[in-house]
């Protein structure tokens, strides 16, 4: 089976920077951070976590995940606190990246249900608590494994109600996806996608929009702009895009992409620029 996060994580990758390691001790607010989400790890608890109006309640050792800049708080025992590793997620595209739509605002998974990861988060929190030559670049990697271990998890759990994800973690759509994914300048049909999903046209077409939210022909689109918005980022040609991503001409992708964002190539571009 072809890897479903290989070309995701390719096109659209994602790095850490680890913040802090140690206890947080009483109350302890975290602002939004421009453009970045934030991975917490809870190593010793008990923990309250607040945000956007509701609060959890963090009693075992846990992962707490924000892909998108959101502000929080967190209130623990002012002498004995809780034991913490936190990084910075930075999404390559912000929110332009795939992955940051497609993930939850917020996810809480007991540590011990990621399964395969234990030695992983082992060696992390040894690194993160002590002051070894190259930390901060061991620690940043191993969150980031970590980031995509989570992946993983919501994929095959399969509790995401919808989105590119649940189509990823689907037994069929998930070939669909990953053909689409691979190849964004072939013409794809309806026919050759219900085809790589092994399911008839009628059925593949209803599965699709049921799990993923969108038709497989809006996708796709949605995959070519993002893959276009990329490209423009790190200042390559529309032209030579265009091409790339499927399109016959500038003036064709420059109508999609308008369609799709809002907003003409150029426009767009000197928008992220600014930004």
């Amino acid at each position: 089976m072809a890897d479903r996060l290989a070309v995701l994580l390719e096109r659209f990758p994602v790095s850490a920077q680890v913040f802090h390691a140690g206890a947080l001790c009483g109350i302890n607010t975290l602002d939004v951070v421009d453009g970045m989400g934030q991975l917490h790890l809870v190593r010793r608890g008990p923990l309250e976590v607040s945000h956007a109006g509701s609060t959890v309640q963090i009693t075992e050792p846990s992962l707490l995940l924000y892909p998108r800049p959101m502000a929080h708080r967190f209130s623990s025992d002012p002498q004995s606190g809780a034991d913490m590793a936190c990084a910075n997620l930075r999404f390559e595209g912000g929110a332009a990246n795939p992955l940051v739509g497609a993930l939850p605002s917020f996810v809480c998974l007991p540590l011990q249900a990621l399964h395969g990861v234990a030695p992983v988060l082992e060696l992390l929190f040894e690194e993160a608590f002590e002051q070894r030559c190259g930390r901060q670049a061991m620690v940043d990697r191993l969150f980031e494994v970590v980031m995509i271990q989570v992946l993983r998890q919501l994929m095959e759990r399969g509790e995401l109600g919808s989105g590119m994800l649940a189509g990823l973690g689907h037994p069929r759509l998930r070939h669909a996806i990953v053909a689409m994914h691979g190849a964004p300048a072939k013409d794809w049909s309806l026919e050759d996608l219900a085809a790589a999903a092994g399911m008839s046209r009628s059925v593949f077409a209803t599965t699709f929009r049921n799990v993923v939210g969108i038709t497989p022909g809006q996708y796709l689109q949605g995959w070519r702009v993002a893959l276009a918005q990329q490209a423009l980022r790190r200042g390559r040609p529309l032209k030579v895009v265009a091409s790339e991503v499927g399109y016959g001409s500038e003036a064709a992708l420059s109508r999609v992409f308008k369609a799709h964002s809002g907003l003409s190539p150029r426009d767009w571009k000197r928008q992220a620029v600014a930004a």
